[in-house]
């Protein structure tokens, strides 16, 4: 398959198993770090969330740029356009996804089932753009819904998912053009409405109000699609001849990953919380002044867990990584970098003596 999903054994058994002894090299994002952009506008009224999208608030909302490859340019374009918009008030995050698709069909009908062996449509959301604590929400063509709260990437460690937390106070609504597992008619497709209660995310992000006006958050969408026959009036995943294995799904995003995976909460997209009415005054965007910083720290990251594979250790300078970075305007160069056989942080100093960003051997990034 395609899409890089550790199962969940995989998460229990990496407990308490040594963590750092286990760690391996971590695929570098084969695309040049350009996340894309949206600005979230406020809501007038609470929508209904039926999957409708008639409100008029929904209608001022822009759509996201259509949904790419996860790989990015290098790959074909997707067969079925899907595209996004995203609305906010003091209670909900309001998304909604537009999904072209010529066969509806889903079989998952109970809430935490393993949503992506159904077509599906995916969010991931980092409130503090550290890659850890983030949320992930899959949901189906039933409207059957699958929500995760992950300690960090399944690349970093032990004990990352924990698929027993609910987002609570979650609403769904779903508008489907076509019959649903009636193969052999012609389908359009099918809408996703979403309001996700900011309180939903207080459970691991005590901080968590609401956005503030200006305040940009990490976020990606995915959709999973299947290549499926008909046959015996039900639907069923193509499979390749030589293993009797399902064909690997199609994985299109929203802001591209430049790798099959999409746990690498660095590649997701930025999301700004603007504090003006959808369809009123309109705010610019403001790109991070500190993203070019983040990136190189995280450029150490990966060559740090490459070192570490090859030599069950991690290295104390740039140049024991044989990395060449330019510097970065407004911060100390080189960064320092602190290690020992089993951990490492990484640190630039602004030169105002006031702004410092550091990541550590497990990716956080504060």
């Amino acid at each position: 398959m395609r899409m890089l999903r550790p199962a969940l054994a995989l998460c229990a058994a990496l407990a308490g198993a040594g963590a750092y002894a286990q760690l391996a090299a971590v695929a570098h994002p084969a695309i040049a770090f350009q996340p894309r952009y949206y600005i979230a506008y406020r809501a007038s009224t609470p929508p209904r969330i039926d999957g409708q999208l008639d409100e008029a608030d929904w209608q001022k909302a822009e759509w996201t740029e259509d949904f790419v490859d996860i790989e990015g340019p290098s790959r074909p374009t997707p067969r079925f356009r899907t595209r996004a918009k995203l609305l906010w008030d003091d209670e909900y995050l309001y998304f909604a996804v537009e999904m072209e698709e010529p066969d509806l069909w889903a079989t998952l009908t109970e809430r935490d089932s393993v949503i992506y062996h159904d077509n599906d449509i995916e969010l991931f959301i980092d409130p503090e753009g550290s890659t850890h604590r983030y949320m992930e929400l899959e949901i189906n063509q039933h409207g059957t819904a699958w929500d995760l709260l992950l300690t960090k990437p399944y690349r970093d460690g032990d004990k990352v998912a924990y698929t027993g937390w609910d987002m609570h106070g979650l609403k769904i609504g779903r508008q489907l053009r076509g019959s649903l597992n009636h193969p052999g008619d012609q389908d359009q497709g099918w809408t996703v409405e979403v309001a996700i209660p900011w309180r939903a995310l207080r459970e691991s992000h005590d901080a968590v109000l609401h956005p503030l006006a200006g305040e940009q958050w990490r976020l990606n969408f995915s959709r999973v699609e299947w290549r499926t026959s008909s046959a015996d009036g039900r639907y069923r995943k193509l499979t390749d001849a030589a293993t009797g294995q399902p064909l690997a799904e199609d994985n299109w995003v929203w802001s591209p990953q430049g790798v099959v995976n999409m746990h690498y909460p660095e590649m997701w997209g930025v999301v700004q919380f603007s504090g003006q009415n959808v369809g009123g005054q309109r705010d610019a965007w403001r790109p991070d002044p500190a993203q070019a910083a983040k990136w190189a720290l995280r450029e150490v990251y990966y060559a740090q867990r490459s070192y570490f594979a090859k030599h069950q250790r991690f290295a104390a300078s740039l140049s024991q990584l044989g990395l060449k970075l330019a510097p970065v305007a407004g911060y100390v160069w080189p960064p320092r970098i602190e290690a020992t056989s089993q951990q490492f942080s990484a640190r630039l100093q602004g030169r105002d003596g006031q702004a410092t960003l550091q990541i550590d051997h497990d990716g956080l990034l504060h």
